[in-house]
């Protein structure tokens, strides 16, 4: 499809962590080179033994650059652990840990912060020594926490996600600094690029890892007003999530656990859904246009196919394209 500024070519993602890298890292094999723009959750993000710790970030860039751990799908390959185990020894904090290697870059960045660098310059610089031609924003350089609301109070996201391992019940979360938070100018102007293919909202989790990214003022209207569909891929598959904790906030928080109600969760942001095909009957249930598909990404060529999978959706999408009020393509909610 073109425009009168060229062709459509510049893919928008969403991502948190895990999930959202493997299909990041799936776009950046289908989307030619510079025309991938990923948006990372830093809601995460925290201050650990005084070092400014971005996990989702390092996350993605771990894994474009090939160098992540493929066991865990966090932290880097081959990773050592003398600093731990010397921490240990002193009584330090270990319940969030991290390998020597990871150690580096999150002393680096804290340095760099100090001395006033903006953390996207930071992403930005650490993306080119890795050889990452992919474009990884941070939804915000402001300061936005995640916290939690759980049976026994008010936790800090790490310490509910990791010290306590997800244990507490979920009843609330919050964006602490969101309200006063700008999101990055170089994601409107993505949003607002005559030449926009597609969003994608990577199969993360809604609450913790997208939401956030929702929560800067400026970019749900945002993406309410672009003129490129919307799709997102859900991180249910059978009533489970691939990983971590989605489905138990799913249940915690008197929701089904199904791909749809995520679907239903994002509302009016979207224009077109994948699922896994396991849950292809719950398409039914939905008031986009829905497509089924394997969506576990087990292998690089999974990842691969399920970006094709989502990029041909927003394709057929954009060909249905009609004037609206909102700008947003208008979409019928059946595909041929």
């Amino acid at each position: 499809m073109t425009t009168a500024g060229g062709e459509r070519d510049l893919v928008l993602a969403l991502s948190g962590g895990v999930g959202g890298a493997k299909l990041v890292l799936g776009l950046s094999k289908v989307v030619p080179p510079g025309k991938l723009v990923v948006v990372a959750n830093t809601g995460d993000d925290f201050e650990h033994f005084g070092l400014h710790v971005s996990p989702d970030v390092d996350t993605l860039l771990y894994t474009l650059a090939e160098l992540g751990n493929p066991e865990t799908g966090w932290g880097r390959r081959n990773e050592t652990w003398t600093f731990m185990a010397a921490l240990e020894v002193l009584g330090g904090e270990t319940w969030f840990r991290l390998g020597d290697g990871d150690l580096a870059t999150h002393v680096e960045r804290t340095q760099r912060l100090k001395s006033g660098d903006r953390l996207s310059s930071i992403i930005a610089d650490f993306a080119r020594r890795f050889g990452i031609a992919t474009k990884i924003l941070p939804m915000t350089d402001d300061i936005v926490r995640t916290r939690v609301l759980t049976s026994g109070g008010w936790l800090d996201f790490q310490r509910y996600f990791v010290e306590q391992q997800c244990r507490p019940e979920v009843k609330d979360f919050s964006f602490e600094g969101a309200t006063f938070a700008r999101p990055h100018k170089d994601l409107i102007a993505a949003l607002a690029e005559p030449t926009l293919r597609a969003v994608v909202i990577c199969p993360s989790n809604p609450f913790i890892s997208v939401d956030p990214i929702l929560a800067v003022p400026g970019v749900r209207d945002a993406l309410l007003h672009c003129n490129a569909p919307i799709v997102a891929v859900a991180p249910i598959i059978g009533g489970k999530a691939v990983k971590g904790p989605t489905a138990k906030m799913m249940r915690e928080l008197g929701m089904d656990v199904s791909a749809a109600a995520v679907a239903h969760h994002y509302g009016s942001l979207l224009n077109g859904f994948v699922l896994d095909q396991a849950d292809a009957v719950l398409a039914a249930e939905l008031s986009v246009p829905t497509v089924s598909t394997s969506t576990l990404m087990r292998s690089l060529s999974d990842r691969e196919q399920l970006a094709k999978v989502v990029l041909a959706l927003a394709d057929r999408l954009s060909e249905r394209e009609g004037p609206s009020g909102s700008g947003r393509p208008r979409m019928s909610s059946t595909l041929s």
